[in-house]
């Protein structure tokens, strides 16, 4: 196998998803999605359908006891609700810090035991979909220019110098990530992005935010709405 993509069930993942197989062909590819303690599996679900619609592997790993100490209003056990603002609103009240649905250092969490399950599975690269919109402003710090330099040459010297991490996003807006994925053909109707899970996007949360934006810049209506 080559390339072992990080799979959310999103739309950043899943154009990650589809860039690999592009690249490498759907045999020398895999996606790992991650149990975290999230509110709803509904993502989890979405990535197993992206996988499908690939024709890869998906892999699934539990992490959600090294979250139960946090109050990230994203997990199952935390007294926080889910802020209904924009991300540039949550970011005006945190005065510059992290937002309330950044869980600690999970990025960093999941490349790490993905680079381990990588080289398990003979990989040579890990991608992973961070973008620059959700660096912007240290609203979640591990999706930064600094934090993947670091991340990445760690991996790679942790590694013997075998495994490779990439983030082919990086310094792309999520309109630009949309945009590559409808090049590509990305089957956006089968993700999922919003922080609830119900029936339907709540269409208020950061991310259902973020992610109607993105589709309206490039002219196209949001799949998951028709």
């Amino acid at each position: 196998m080559k390339a072992l993509v990080l799979a959310s069930g999103g739309v950043d993942s899943s154009t990650c998803l589809g860039l690999a197989v592009s690249k490498y062909g759907k045999e020398h590819v895999a996606a790992l999605a991650m149990s975290y303690g999230q509110k709803h599996v509904k993502e989890l679900e979405c990535a197993g359908k992206v996988a499908d619609y690939y024709e890869v592997s998906l892999y699934t790993m539990d992490l959600s006891k090294i979250f139960q100490y946090s109050n990230c209003s994203l997990l199952q056990h935390s007294s926080e609700e889910i802020p209904k603002q924009s991300y540039a609103e949550q970011m005006e009240k945190t005065g510059g810090t992290p937002v309330s649905t950044y869980v600690p250092f999970r990025n960093g969490l999941f490349l790490s035991a993905a680079a381990s399950f990588a080289l398990s599975k003979d990989c040579s690269v890990l991608y992973y979909g961070a973008h620059s919109d959700d660096a912007a402003g240290s609203a979640y710090p591990d999706c930064s220019d600094a934090f993947h330099f670091a991340m990445s040459r760690a991996v790679y010297e942790g590694s013997g110098r075998q495994l490779q991490v990439e983030a082919p996003f990086l310094h792309l807006t999520k309109a630009e990530v949309v945009r590559k994925g409808l090049e590509l053909g990305v089957p956006y109707h089968l993700t999922w992005s919003c922080y609830e899970g119900a029936d339907k996007p709540c269409g208020v949360c950061g991310t259902c935010i973020d992610r109607q934006k993105a589709f309206e810049m490039n002219g196209v209506k949001d799949p998951i709405l028709l």
